[in-house]
């Protein structure tokens, strides 16, 4: 079996799409993860329900059900199969499009129509190309590559193999480079780098990522970038690191394998991140973070659990302030008496 459950119930049961656990509808597969929607074990109308192997059922559940180790990641396998089998329905070259008579197209590819694919570019097998695609000049496509509706890929990028890249997003645009001249003006530093993707990537919809200015921004194996956010030059994001929307990295810094970087997060440039790093959203990362497994908050960034430490001292300085107020007048009155005396 695909995601090697062990079936209780009704093993005839069928389903032909997906839903929700809490609006299912009978002819539909959900799945339980999170202990919030228990309620809905019981009462959803799903003919089949994936759930945890450790899930202790509380009353009789009317759907056939699938225990795994991990319901969420055996639906995510479900869902990816699902998603490859409509895909793969999709190949030929659609009319309008720019191909160069230099360029290679690989077997099986999908290239949508309003797709440019300019001069040397190399698209390996399985590829789908989605409708506005543009492909600057030597750019490589890897195998079973998805790029959604109008991606822009510059010249000299090489995106792996298995990569998905939303819509809207643009790799290898010029890094923000500019010289400060004595006049006060800025003298454009030329980018002539590229953007290098690795295999397994996945990157989300209007999210930039941009070219190095001599040798190449790097986003490597299996790291997982969500929309809406800026990669500048030279920048190397490490093996399956997952960074959330509006994240923000600055030029030239290294991030490590196995970073965790939280919504709206900001990074400086030039510093390196360890592995297994932790950034909880809206941090300010103003330097290295040189041990790994580190987690870190706030802005500037530093130590997560001396920053709530700190937060909670600080909802309590009210009160402090009163209590030292206090303090103040009994320690000047025990001074009065003691003149007296």
């Amino acid at each position: 079996m695909l995601i090697n459950g062990t079936v209780e119930g009704d093993a005839t049961a069928t389903a032909g799409s997906f839903g929700k656990i809490e609006e299912a509808q009978t002819g539909q597969l959900a799945f339980l993860a999170n202990p919030k929607y228990e309620e809905f074990l019981y009462t959803t109308a799903a003919s089949v329900i994936i759930i945890n192997d450790n899930q202790e059922l509380k009353q009789p559940v009317n759907a056939a059900l699938i225990r795994v180790p991990n319901a969420y990641s055996a639906f995510a396998t479900l869902l990816h199969k699902y998603q490859e089998m409509m895909t793969q329905q999709l190949n030929g070259v659609q009319q309008p499009v720019f191909v160069h008579e230099t360029a290679k197209l690989g077997e099986n590819v999908y290239v949508a129509a309003f797709t440019y694919i300019a001069a040397g570019v190399k698209v390996g097998n399985n590829v789908k190309l989605f409708p506005g695609v543009f492909l600057g000049n030597n750019v490589t496509v890897g195998d079973n590559t998805i790029l959604y509706p109008g991606v822009k890929v510059y010249n000299d990028c090489v995106i792996g193999k298995n990569v998905t890249i939303h819509a809207g997003t643009v790799i290898g645009a010029d890094g923000f480079g500019f010289a400060p001249q004595a006049d006060g003006s800025y003298k454009k530093v030329p980018q002539i780098g590229n953007v290098v993707l690795e295999d397994f990537v996945e990157i989300g919809a209007n999210t930039a990522i941009d070219r190095a200015t001599i040798g190449s921004t790097i986003i490597r194996t299996g790291a997982k970038l969500d929309n809406l956010i800026q990669i500048a030059h030279n920048v190397d994001v490490g093996s399956n690191t997952v960074i959330a929307a509006q994240a923000g990295v600055s030029g030239s810094t290294k991030i490590g394998t196995n970073v965790m970087i939280g919504g709206q997060a900001g990074i400086v440039g030039h510093i390196q991140i360890a592995d297994g790093s932790k950034i909880n959203a809206q941090s300010g990362v103003s330097k290295s973070i040189k041990a790994p497994n580190t987690a870190v908050t706030g802005t500037p960034a530093f130590d997560y659990t001396s920053s709530l430490r700190s937060q909670a001292l600080s909802r309590n300085l009210p009160e402090m302030e009163k209590r030292i107020s206090e303090l103040e007048k009994l320690v000047q009155q025990l001074l009065a008496e003691k003149t007296v005396i």
